[in-house]
This record gives structure tokens, sequence and C-alpha cells, in this order.
């Protein structure tokens, strides 16, 4: 059940994505012709049409981005040929995908950072929660234990020694205040905050949603040692393609930075 409404996104969306692709007639294995990326709306799309529009061009890319609201498409459009390369996720997410679905997908760069936060619309404080509070929670495997970890790093719960990636709320070991977890599709998480006490919501669908991490959240992710950043990414054996290094360069550009840093003041991390 965890996963039924977004492999039906992913789906549709993957269907919807080969008819574009074939209307216009993009190749993504062409090595000559445009690199497809594609890309969560927020930030991710955005840092990409900016080094499309200002970049690019000076270092001779074509560059066209394909934007999804999803974790699963992405994917598997980088595994079928549909688009390049994709530029959405972490690497436990990844690791986690490529075991469960056979794919063979490899990071080529690191890019940025979207902290995890705790929003919520009824309390200032995390500490302010009610016994029985429900919290929403991401439902796929590694943001579900990243949400977790982050509600155990504050003190709000205590999770199983040693617990990793593949944490659910089963791994809990204290819960002070018995709070009740709903398991969303990530994208839902945002959505549900005047239905439910507080949800962990991720960076992009924070942004996207007109939070502001560095200022709205009530727990937040530490930067430190965080080994969620999110980089572009294609199938194994594309990592030399000299249209994703052009765009590996780009994308960690003084430039680049200093659109990160100006866009979403602490919002989003620049990770190099």
């Amino acid at each position: 059940m965890r996963n039924t409404a977004k492999i039906t996104t992913a789906v549709l969306a993957a269907g919807a994505l080969t008819l574009g692709l074939s209307a216009c007639g993009a190749d993504s294995s062409d090595t000559d012709g445009p690199l497809i990326v594609a890309a969560s709306p927020v930030p991710h799309a955005e840092i990409l049409n900016f080094v499309k529009d200002n970049l690019a061009k000076k270092e001779g890319l074509d560059l066209q981005v394909k934007e999804f609201t999803d974790y699963v498409t992405p994917n598997t459009a980088t595994q079928d040929g549909s688009v390049g390369a994709n530029y959405f996720q972490n690497k436990p997410y990844l690791d986690d995908f490529n075991k469960k679905n056979g794919t063979d997908i490899v990071p080529v760069v690191t890019v940025h950072l979207e902290p995890l936060g705790l929003y919520s619309h009824k309390v200032k404080k995390a500490d302010d929660l009610k016994s029985g509070a429900t919290v929403a929670i991401p439902n796929d495997t590694v943001n579900e234990a990243r949400a977790l970890k982050l509600l155990a790093a504050n003190g709000v719960i205590t999770l199983k020694a040693g617990v990793g990636n593949e944490a659910t709320p089963s791994d809990i070991t204290k819960n002070p205040k018995n709070l009740k977890f709903k398991e969303l599709e990530a994208a839902q998480t945002p959505r549900s905050l005047d239905d439910v006490d507080a949800a962990v919501v991720n960076g992009n669908y924070a942004i996207e949603s007109d939070l502001k991490p560095s200022k709205d959240a009530l727990v937040l992710e530490s930067p430190k040692n965080n080994p969620y950043g999110n980089f572009l990414a294609v199938k194994k054996g594309n990592e030399d393609d000299p249209r994703v290094k052009k765009l590996a360069k780009l994308l960690t550009s003084p430039e680049v930075k200093k659109f990160i840093q100006d866009k979403y003041a602490g919002s989003v991390l620049a990770s190099f």
C-alpha cells in the first residue's frame, strides 16, 4: 500500500513523457543532441533553468529540463533512456530504489542539500504537540526513516539503537506523546498540514508550498555530516557523456552557488 499511489503516478507520467519526447523527436542517447534532465520543480528545475538560461550556451550545452512531481518517474525515465539524466534525489534514496527496482543509476556530482523539517499550522514548537497528536511523514522507505530520525534527533521520539535507512514507526521504542503517524506520499505532506497536527516535509515540497525551512520549521535537519545531498545522476555507463560532464561542471560553479544562496536564503544549501 505504501507505494501504490506513487507507482500509478509514475506510470501515467512515464506515458506522458514518452509521448512528449516522441513528438519532438528527442533522443537522450545522442551525445550530439540535447541533454534532457528530469527534475523536481523546486529547487532542482529552477537551478537547472538558471544554468540553461545563463551558463549552458557558453559551454556549448543544449540543456532541456523536464519537470516531475513524483520520486519514481525521474529514475525510470533515466533507466529506459527517455531522459539522459536526473536531478532530484539523495544517495540513500537512490540505493534503495536501485535495490528494489533492479536499476543501475549512479550519482555524478552532489549539488545541494534541502534540510528536512517538521512543520505545523497548529503549534509553534515541537514540545507543544499534544498527547495523541497526528504527524504526517513521507511513505517512501528512505524519507520515512529520515523523518523519524529527525524527530528522534530532536527528542520527540526514541528509535531502536542502530536503526538505519529502513526505519518505520515500528522501530520507535519511546513515544512519550503517544504520537500517531500518517504515512503519505512525500508530495502530499505539506498539503496535509490543515488536517494533521504536524508534518515532516521534504525541503523541495516545503519551498513549493511557500514554507521557508530556515524560518518556518519547528525542527530542521542539521547540514553537518548530512548524507542526504541531492545530485545529478545518470544510468551507469553514461558518466563520461561530454554533455553530462559539462552540466556537472556548471552545477558546481561559483555562479550556481551564488544563485542558491541568493534565491533560497538558507532553505537550500550548496554542497560544494
